[in-house]
């Protein structure tokens, strides 16, 4: 009986989950002002300090040395880390324009206030 109850509260929150994806994809494509011939990396990161410099510099190389020609900006979501990550988001947002920093309340601004390709 047990097992039984426990399905069936994964199999709502699983749906319930599902709902959101596809809710936010749907307000994110209609009411957002993203451009069509470019793309925007938004990556969502939460007490990476270990490996967000890296990865970062990883995409940074193969958008400046002109391996993606086509990403116009990387967008990082900072999950409210507890460790170093936001300060390794904040150093290399300044050092490259191509890096923006968020939080979840300021990702939808960031999102919308792309409204013409560099």
């Amino acid at each position: 009986m047990l097992d039984y109850i426990l399905n069936g509260i994964l199999w709502v929150l699983a749906l319930y989950g599902l709902f959101e994806i596809i809710k936010t994809i749907i307000y994110t494509y209609t009411y957002t002002n993203l451009k069509a011939d470019g793309i925007y990396v938004i990556i969502a990161a939460k007490n990476q300090e270990r490996k967000i410099e890296g990865f970062l510099r990883s995409i940074l190389f193969r958008i400046i040395y002109g391996k993606e020609e086509n990403i116009k900006d990387v967008i990082v979501v900072d999950l409210n880390s507890t460790d170093e990550t936001e300060k390794i988001l904040e150093k290399l947002s300044n050092d490259y324009d191509e890096i923006k920093i968020a939080n979840w309340r300021e990702c939808k601004e960031l999102i919308d206030s792309i409204d013409e390709v560099k």
